[in-house]
């Protein structure tokens, strides 16, 4: 804390900093996963993916208030050039990964100058376009990125030097798992510090933000920056586990999907983007076994329900019954 937080507002920040008792098992029975359902170890791999590129957006998102319907664009060019680096210079995943963060993350920088100004609409529209633009410089530059048949049979060296990935997906889910804690971890620094509740209180409220001396142009470029670079570490994890980078890590269909995981879970939660790609995995997993055609339907309705109902009731029902607010 700095020396100008007041006593009260120190020990608020202490008190929503401080870990919950369920944090620890949570994280416990993640971890456990792959040894206990080791069939299911892929699927926890990208479930671990997804999460740590919701637990990016909902920084931006939920956090400061910036919305974005192009967030794809720093999970796909993290992935390109993970798979860029392992392709060309080394296989080190270790190395690649910084490599992918340091990159998305100078890219953020730039981009975070196109949304200090204007309204949400104008963000969207915005951030949706630096998204396409990345989408068609991966088609155009079929030389480097492999165009639509992208960066396909890499080759990564072991994670520590000793643990291969392989296509049983064990080493895959604990390499994504351990990036999503870290990532985690640090976002709760960030979110719990007096940087956090400035990025809140710009959220609320910009103009007022700004009377009483908060830069807010510069926690905006702080925090999308800090978002960009861990949207990159999901992509560039993704290329790593799975051996291949292609211009689908770009698409539309990816940053509409983590908002609807960050809805899902709730916004302006850490928790909610790993609640929300949680859900959102499983229920494509279990619906598009049953019907393949319409599990998108299913989802639809779920987000009907919740935005009818409420997050609070439908995880309490017997509020209902009371018809109290929850």
């Amino acid at each position: 804390m700095n020396a100008g937080t007041s006593p009260i507002a120190r020990e608020s920040l202490l008190r929503t900093a401080r870990m919950k008792w369920w944090e620890p098992v949570l994280w416990i029975v993640l971890f456990a996963l792959p040894k206990l359902i080791p069939s299911q170890a892929p699927i926890i791999n990208e479930t671990a993916t997804w999460a740590l590129f919701a637990l990016s957006l909902d920084l931006v998102l939920g956090f400061a208030g910036i919305v974005s319907l192009g967030h794809a664009a720093f999970f796909g060019f993290g992935a390109y050039v993970a798979a860029l680096f392992a392709q060309h210079v080394s296989p080190d995943p270790h190395v690649g990964l910084l490599v992918a963060i340091a990159a998305t993350a100078v890219l953020g920088l730039f981009a975070s100058l196109t949304v200090l100004r204007g309204s949400d609409l104008t963000r969207l529209m915005v951030t949706l376009g630096l998204a396409l633009i990345m989408t068609e410089l991966a088609n155009k530059l079929e030389w480097l990125t492999g165009g639509t048949d992208g960066i396909q049979g890499l080759t990564i060296a072991p994670v520590l030097g000793r643990f291969q990935f392989g296509f049983d997906g064990i080493v895959a889910s604990y390499y994504s798992l351990t990036l999503l804690l870290l990532f985690f971890l640090l976002a709760r620094v960030v979110v719990n510090s007096p940087f956090g509740a400035t990025l809140k209180a710009i959220r609320d409220n910009r103009l007022r933000a700004m009377a009483i001396g908060i830069p807010v142009n510069a926690r905006l470029i702080a925090i999308y920056t800090l978002a960009a670079g861990i949207a990159g570490a999901a992509g560039a994890a993704f290329t790593q586990t799975l051996g291949y980078a292609s211009m689908e890590v770009l698409s539309f269909d990816r940053s509409a999907d983590v908002m609807l995981m960050v809805v899902i879970g709730g916004i302006g939660w850490l928790y909610g983007g790993v609640l929300g790609a949680i859900i959102f995995k499983v229920v494509q997993s279990v619906l598009s076994n049953i019907t393949p055609q319409y599990w998108m339907f299913w989802i639809g309705l779920f987000l009907v329900v919740l935005v009818l109902v409420g997050r609070e009731r439908l995880l309490k029902p017997w509020t209902w019954v009371k018809g109290t607010k929850a």
